[in-house]
């Protein structure tokens, strides 16, 4: 596998992964997940001008991303606005290779976390998340830009489920970002 900054080419491709990636909300009772329509290649386009936005890659696939991650600055902290991984491709550790691109990423721009916001009950969210160190912020912790961001997915209907904010500390350079293997 392998983590890279994607390229124009790779935008539609990220669209699929995200459809390929809500299919299994379906499963959970979450159909409107399941078919809430992937980022428009726009706005993907913007996050990889800024060097925000990466993809995972597996030998064999001809360079063909199975994941993708894209984040931005937010109060101090990278926060991971989407990570998605393929269905083929999940449970090989790619989501938590990327989410440690991420974190260097932070640490080479002096940010100190990485903040993301997830479906509370979804094993492959918050409970997810947690086994790779993030932890569930309080209320009284969230800062402005993710109290914005939580009403935005107000807004867009995402709290028809539980949803929690999160946050992982970035490690010192050397340090290793996330927990054990899945």
């Amino acid at each position: 596998m392998r983590i890279r900054p994607a390229t124009p080419e790779d935008l539609p491709v990220l669209q699929d992964i995200e459809r390929a990636a809500g299919a299994p909300f379906r499963g959970l009772g979450m159909p409107d997940v399941a078919d809430d329509a992937p980022p428009a290649v726009e706005e993907l386009e913007r996050y990889r001008r800024a060097r925000r936005c990466w993809v995972a890659d597996e030998d064999g696939h001809e360079g063909r991303p199975v994941a993708y991650l894209i984040a931005e600055p937010v109060d101090g902290a990278l926060h991971i606005e989407q990570v998605s991984v393929h269905p083929a491709a999940a449970r090989r550790g790619v989501g938590r290779a990327l989410l440690a691109r991420a974190a260097g990423r932070a640490r080479a721009e002096g940010l100190t976390a990485l903040t993301l916001t997830t479906f509370a009950g979804v094993p492959w969210n918050a409970p997810y998340y947690a086994r790779l160190g993030f932890r569930t912020l309080t209320e009284a912790e969230l800062t402005p830009g993710l109290r914005r961001i939580r009403a935005e997915e107000a807004a867009h209907g995402l709290d028809r489920w539980p949803r929690v904010c999160m946050r992982a500390e970035v490690p010192r350079a050397g340090g290793t970002f996330a927990g054990p293997p899945e």
